[in-house]
């Protein structure tokens, strides 16, 4: 089996790579950033990618979006997921996009090599291997109205912006100035889990889930 390791830990790199290597399998590239992920993808094509989810620059979610647009470029690529943190929204993009090969284990729960190995080898193989912390957070998401999390201004925008007013009329309208009401929109966009996107209209988007909340 050949890998590709996306981990800015240099410690933990160099552990799972040595980890791998006393069971035969082949670390083609160890990378610390999103960006040589997929560089390391499609240069070696690997059996697997186990990817982080938190990396330079900014330390959110490069490794998981990194590891999703490699799974655009190489269809089917393996992805094992090994983190501290649960990033819902690409972890539902992730795991949702019907094809297997896909695990997302949490770092501080994985107590023993073996089982680690042996998702290794089924995530590789098609399978998959999700930590039950992972399933249950991400069932509670599907439970909450992403509304709740807005801010009692962030909603008051969104009803404007609802009643079909522009962001000047907002503006106006709650006497902030043009620059507050573009960041509130912003706020929002990010807590209803509206990325930018060239074939849907975020503001449209926000609008319906609030219409339909």
């Amino acid at each position: 089996m050949r890998v590709v390791i996306a981990e800015d830990a240099v410690l933990l790199r160099a552990g799972v790579t040595r980890l791998l290597a006393d069971e035969g399998i082949e670390t083609v590239a160890a990378v610390d950033n999103g960006d040589e992920l997929l560089g390391a993808v499609l240069e070696h094509r690997p059996d697997l990618a186990i990817v982080d989810v938190r990396m330079p620059p900014t330390f959110t979610d490069e490794g998981l979006r990194a590891a999703l647009a490699a799974r655009k470029e190489v269809p089917g690529l393996p992805v094992l997921v090994l983190s501290q943190y649960v990033e819902e929204s690409y972890a539902v993009e992730l795991l949702s996009g019907g094809a297997g090969g896909v695990g997302y284990l949490l770092k501080e729960r994985v107590a023993d090599v073996a089982d680690f190995l042996d998702a290794v080898r089924r995530v590789a193989n098609g399978g998959t291997a999700i930590d039950p912390d992972v399933i249950a957070q991400l069932m509670a998401r599907g439970r909450r109205n992403p509304l709740d999390a807005l801010t009692a201004r962030e909603s008051e925008v969104l009803g404007l912006m609802a009643q079909g007013l522009s962001n000047t009329a907002i503006a106006n309208s709650l006497v902030v100035s043009h620059g507050a009401v573009e960041k509130h929109i912003g706020n929002i966009f990010a807590k209803l889990g509206l990325e930018a996107s060239a074939e849907e209209h975020r503001r449209v988007r926000a609008v319906l889930t609030y219409l339909g909340r």
